[in-house]
């Protein structure tokens, strides 16, 4: 791992961090197509998965499923609705909070909110832009006559802009913020009336940005910067939404998190936003399983997801418009730690077994970086970088995971790891990778775990993906 860091125009040192040791361990076996026909309820595809574990009882596998942590047990996360774990777990949210960095789709700029050294908190927060697309990264201050509240948001544009969100009495004010010689310019875009209102991912066209408003019954998707005359309604979605996720480089398709109006289960919709917002089904591996998209990758389709249809919440993985199943490796579900994607390697096209997949671990010890690729089977860990802002980072095309840091005495830097070979699968224990990353994991042991064999077909079809926008079929929600 190299960081390169700057301040005041000075590179600072590079630093190298070392994986842990792995253990050999029998690899994943590849999972089966699923048969045609309605989704199994929630019950009965974990049934189809305590077989098939079953069924490997007499392997190394076995007495990995069986410790604690195992398939019984709900990780850290589990238990939650999206964007209430953080908090819960009491670590910082990787979108929308105050020091959280947020990157543009093309990774080209980023943006936070941070405080001045030397002042009180709630006196100093200012908005501040990372320049990361040049050869070495940059900060600029973007400090108006006005502090800054701690609960605003900031979204980076592809032109250096910083959109900025501010809560003002029973309004959602929006400004456009650019740095204009000593100073820094304000362009007042309008407001949104209610009382609440989140800022989604920024969007891979670069110039818009959308937010959700929560409603009794509904939600309301605004374009808040990008239209032509301030903040757009742009659709109401029945339900409550959450997420947020971008599936094509247009930034036309959307995919969000909903609830329906009356209760039930979670179920990720895309948007259509060339077509007024069209709501139609995306994901559903069970009719009363909660599934969430997390992260999706344009370039081979790779989909990165969260669901209990296994009869507990886990990450999996699928493939857009594929019939295969939904796999949950077991390695993506280490024991007393909560596990979040962050980033996909770019570039992979049509080959999404071979994207490299960046992990953000959250422990006890303090938080981490996973590397992990559906063909490896395996999770790698390593310590985070000194100072990195956790949950943020991205990769190049040729496999170099980035992730911006930054500490006393250096405003701006980033790390560099190179993804790792994947030759065999391994199994280890859990916890934070020994090496010169800050915070109380420095030192403690950890390792990788295979995903569990499977012993045969799931009789379901969880990844009803072919029924999206994207495929060219619409149906109403």
């Amino acid at each position: 791992m190299t960081v390169c860091a700057i301040e005041g125009g000075t590179a600072g040192a590079a630093a190298t961090v070392e994986p842990v040791p792995e253990e050999s361990g029998d690899p994943e076996e590849p999972g089966s197509p699923a048969a045609p026909g309605e989704p199994e309820t929630r019950d009965a595809y974990a049934a189809h998965q305590a077989h098939d574990t079953a069924g490997a009882a007499d392997t190394a596998d076995a007495a990995v499923l069986d410790e604690p942590g195992g398939p019984d047990a709900l990780d850290a996360y589990g238990a939650l609705d999206a964007y209430g774990t953080y908090g819960a777990l009491g670590v910082p949210d990787p979108f929308g909070t105050s020091g959280a960095l947020v990157l543009t789709a093309d990774a080209s700029y980023a943006a936070r909110l941070t405080a001045a050294p030397g002042q009180p908190a709630e006196r100093a927060w200012y908005p501040e832009r990372w320049t990361l697309d040049g050869p070495e990264p940059y900060a600029v201050p973007l400090p108006l006559d006005q502090p800054e509240e701690p609960d605003s948001q900031v979204v980076p544009l592809a032109d250096g802009r910083v959109l900025i969100r501010r809560r003002v009495a029973d309004l959602q004010a929006f400004s456009l913020l650019y740095p204009t010689g000593p100073r820094t310019g304000e362009l007042p875009l309008g407001a949104v009336a209610c009382a609440d209102l989140t800022l989604l991912p920024p969007s891979p066209d670069g110039r818009s940005v959308y937010a959700l408003a929560a409603g009794e019954r509904s939600t309301a998707l605004w374009l808040v910067a990008g239209g032509a005359f301030g903040p757009e309604r742009i659709t109401d979605v029945p339900g409550h939404c959450s997420g947020g996720v971008w599936l094509d480089r247009a930034g036309r398709m959307l995919a969000l998190d909903r609830r329906p109006p009356d209760g039930g289960p979670v179920k990720a919709v895309a948007l259509d936003l060339g077509r007024g917002g069209e709501v139609t089904p995306l994901l559903q591996i069970t009719p009363d399983s909660n599934d969430r998209l997390l992260l999706a990758d344009t370039d081979s389709g790779l989909l990165l997801l969260r669901s209990d249809a296994p009869g507990h919440d886990r990450l999996g993985w699928g493939v857009l418009g594929s019939r295969l199943p939904v796999r949950f490796p077991e390695c993506l579900r280490p024991a007393d730690v909560a596990v979040t994607p962050f980033a996909v390697q770019p570039g992979q096209m049509l080959m999404p077994e071979s994207c490299a997949v960046g992990l953000r671990i959250d422990g006890a010890a303090g938080s981490w970086v996973g590397v992990w690729r559906p063909a490896g089977r395996r999770l790698h860990q390593f310590a985070a970088p000194r100072g990195w802002l956790a949950g943020a980072g991205f990769w190049s095309r040729d496999g170099v995971l980035h992730l911006p840091c930054t500490e006393p005495g250096t405003r701006c830097a980033v790390a560099l790891l190179e993804a790792p070979a994947d030759e065999e699968p391994c199994r280890a224990r859990t916890g934070p990778a020994a090496g010169d990353g800050a915070g109380p994991g420095t030192g403690n042991t950890t390792g990788t775990q295979p995903s569990a064999p499977t012993a045969g077909p799931v009789v379901c079809r969880p990844v009803p993906l072919g029924q999206a926008p994207l495929q060219g079929r619409t149906a109403s929600v």
